[in-house]
């Protein structure tokens, strides 16, 4: 594995122990400032900012603090150039699980998500 596909994944599990953790810290260092995160509801798109998100994850309690298990996995990463790149990640807040999609960038030298596309479910 390259260095470069390395620092891809660091980053990606910065974010998924952020939202285990509900750790801001984490989570403001995985996102870039103009990340926004997409969904669908009601046959609508639904946008919001990073801040938003970040300030409802760390504004409950952690899944950790609750003792609730892990279900965090890459499932895939598609490089698309040195400075751009795609990943594919399933992860969890019991009940509800994720399927993001996110875009990275190398910015600075840095490898940040620049968006998140996802589905939920409750299972």
């Amino acid at each position: 594995m390259s260095a470069s596909t390395q620092a891809i994944e660091s980053v990606i599990w910065t974010y998924l122990d952020g939202l285990h953790e509900a750790d801001r810290g984490k989570l403001d260092d995985a996102f870039h400032e103009a990340c926004h995160f997409y969904s669908v509801a009601d046959d609508k798109l639904v946008d919001v900012p990073r801040d938003a998100v970040v300030a409802a994850i760390t504004g409950r309690p952690s899944a950790k603090s609750q003792g609730l298990p892990r279900h965090d996995w890459i499932v895939t990463i598609d490089r698309s150039g040195p400075d751009t790149a795609f990943a594919k990640v399933q992860c969890a807040i019991p009940p509800r699980f994720f399927t993001d999609y996110l875009s990275l960038a190398r910015l600075q030298g840095k490898w940040r998500i620049v968006s998140k596309t996802y589905h939920t479910e409750v299972r």
